[in-house]
């Protein structure tokens, strides 16, 4: 992996953790730059394709989860959200508002890095068998990572576009959460639940009766197609 050609932009009040964490990732030879609030990262959203970012979720004004909403409804830019310890209602809403990954604070940076990887590494990975593919009313673009439906675009992440692949590939076999948490690299059962949820509501026509994306009680889950 050629870190060099990866921009990150880190969003974080606190001078200290984003020097450091801007000096950590420099050292391992990624292009970063920085914002101390959610307007500072705005204007910089503006003028430059970032590859990531990293953005704390307790901040001063506009908080990383309004930022990371504002963010996804616009474009589609991988984010980990940096989280207090035990704040498990934030990660959860962070994830269901498009969040890649989350970092609980305190951390070692070696962590984060490693995190940053796993998600460069889920967003690069080449799927040359489906491109496009209908489920229902849901017309789904794995390439633009979009879904269309009901007349609207939905942006899809990492996360979804690639558990999406792997079950359209093997539509009919009941995924457990062990194979999800290996495929999207999400460790907590919460976690799942919540991506599996926000694909419903992008998918199916009721995601609270779903017919495509289904729970298989005590087993996992399985995705339908016509």
């Amino acid at each position: 992996m050629d870190n060099s050609k990866i921009h990150i932009l880190i969003v974080d009040d606190d001078d200290k953790i984003r020097d450091l964490l801007k000096q950590y990732l420099k050292n391992n030879n990624f292009f970063v730059s920085t914002a101390i609030n959610a307007s500072d990262a705005e204007e910089k959203l503006k003028i430059v394709k970032f590859d990531l970012a990293i953005i704390d979720i307790m901040m001063p004004g506009k908080d990383g989860l309004q930022l990371t909403k504002e963010i996804r409804d616009k474009i589609d830019l991988p984010i980990i959200l940096l989280t207090a310890k035990g704040e498990a209602e934030d990660r959860v809403r962070g994830l269901e508002l498009g969040a890649e990954d989350y970092l609980p604070k305190p951390f070692e940076p070696k962590e984060l890095l490693l995190r940053i990887k796993n998600v460069i590494k889920r967003i690069k990975k080449d799927n040359h068998i489906i491109t496009a593919i209908k489920i229902g009313k849901a017309n789904v673009n794995i390439k633009k990572m979009e879904i269309y439906k009901d007349k609207k675009i939905i942006k899809i992440n990492a996360s979804e576009k690639i558990l999406l692949e792997n079950m359209i590939s093997s539509a009919g076999k009941i995924f457990s959460r062990e194979e999800i948490s290996k495929i999207t690299n999400l460790t907590q059962e919460r976690s799942i639940d919540v991506l599996v949820t926000r694909l419903r509501q992008k998918i199916e026509p009721d995601p609270k009766n779903p017919k495509y994306l289904q729970t298989v009680r005590g087993t996992g889950y399985v995705l339908w197609l016509d």
